[in-house]
Order: C-alpha cells, then sequence, then structure tokens
C-alpha cells in the first residue's frame, strides 16, 4: 500500500515531468525553432537567418522558413518567383546546402545575391529545368569548382525589376553543365573566374540559396549551411 507521503511525491515529480521542455537524444525539439510563413514580397530575419522572398505578382507563392531551412511553393500566377534563405551582405564564402527542388519547367535552385555600386544581379545556377539560361547569354569561358565545370555568362536587363525598382543592370553567371541538388560552392571561386572576364562585382548587399520559377508550378525545400 502506497502512503499518502509517497503519493503526494510522486504526482509532483510526474507534474513536474510534464512541465519539462521534451528533448530528443538531448537535442531540443525542432518545433521549437520559430516558424515564419511568407507569402508576400518581402525581406528580413527569422530566429537571426535572413531571407527573401520576391514575386512579380504578388501572389501565387508561399515561403515557411525555420532555423537554416526553408520551404517554397509557387504557382504559375506568381510569374516569377525568387525566394531564399542566406545573408546579408553576401560575401566569397564557401556555402553548403541540401534538400529537394522540384520544378519540371522554367526554374533554378542557385546561389543568387546582388551587388551595388555598380548594380549586379548574379547567378551560381546549381540546378534548371528545360530552360538553360545560359541560352540567350553571352557565354565567355567556363570555372572548375566544387567537382564540377560551371559556363560563364554575361548578360544586360533594360529597365527591369531590381532591389532598387525598375533599372538597367548586368547579370553574371555560372551555370553548372551537371545538374545537382547539394554540395559545397565556393563562391569565391566563381567570383574570381567572372573578374578574369572584366566582370566585377560591387558592394555586396544580400546572397541567398534561391529557388526560382518562372511562369511555371513547383517546390523545394532546402537547408543552408
Amino acid at each position: 500500500m502506497v502512503s499518502m507521503k509517497s503519493f503526494l511525491t510522486l504526482a509532483s515529480a510526474a507534474l513536474t515531468a510534464m512541465a519539462m521542455p521534451h528533448f530528443a537524444n538531448n537535442t531540443e525539439s525542432h518545433l521549437l525553432v520559430p516558424r515564419q510563413t511568407i507569402n508576400t514580397p518581402s525581406t528580413g530575419f527569422v530566429d537571426g537567418h535572413f531571407y527573401s522572398l520576391w514575386m512579380q505578382s504578388s501572389t501565387g507563392a508561399t515561403m515557411n522558413v525555420q532555423g537554416n531551412s526553408y520551404s517554397l511553393n509557387w504557382q504559375t500566377s506568381s510569374q516569377n518567383v525568387v525566394g531564399g534563405i542566406g545573408w546579408n551582405p553576401g560575401s566569397s564564402r564557401v556555402i553548403n546546402y541540401s534538400g529537394n527542388f522540384n520544378c519540371a519547367a522554367n526554374c533554378y535552385l542557385s546561389i543568387y545575391g546582388w551587388t551595388e555600386n555598380p548594380l549586379i544581379e548574379y547567378y551560381i545556377v546549381e540546378s534548371y529545368g528545360t530552360f538553360n539560361p545560359g541560352s540567350q547569354a553571352q557565354l565567355l569561358g567556363s570555372v572548375n569548382s566544387d567537382g564540377g565545370t560551371y559556363n560563364i555568362y554575361h548578360t544586360v536587363r533594360v529597365n527591369q525589376p531590381s532591389i532598387h525598382g525598375t533599372a538597367t543592370f548586368d547579370q553574371f553567371w555560372s551555370v553548372r553543365t551537371s545538374h545537382r541538388v547539394g554540395g559545397s560552392v565556393n563562391v569565391g571561386n566563381h567570383f574570381a573566374a567572372w573578374a578574369s572576364h572584366g566582370l566585377r562585382l560591387g558592394s555586396h548587399n544580400y546572397q541567398i540559396v534561391a529557388s526560382e520559377g518562372f511562369q511555371s508550378s513547383g517546390s523545394s525545400s532546402i537547408t543552408v549551411n
């Protein structure tokens, strides 16, 4: 027979255990990491991680950011959508990423960023769908990096959306010849390769591992380190 004192001690211990946060293998549950759902164009920080979501039509895409991961779902109604997480400002860092990228139409998975003075939009494309973004650009050469070959392209955008409204600006591209989703990207190798062809960046604005869809539908789930 259990005494009243023992019963009260057991009850107190049970209540204390119920009130404590749950840990799995001494690691706090991922559910405790703040998550934010973004479905309108914006930039900002979630739990210290920079994110950016841009949509041409301001609708048709939803991005969830949680810790160093994001998921993005987009529809054709977004017209053009670019979303991801990373850093502000960007730099010539080594980026490791993993995840899934699902799109059978016009879309890219890339290291994506902007510089100012001069205003430059740049892409290091890891995978793409039905359209090779370099097919209508000026081919300048190639660079071998991170176990693959990337073709280097240059284009000029006239009166197009930018981080400073409608503007004319250059685009620098490295497009991987063998598609992959996941790996390590030495961004500095691409910056140096571009510079060797006279493509010089300005002062860094943001830099993200981005999923982009143009008049297409798709989804991605990416973790960035």
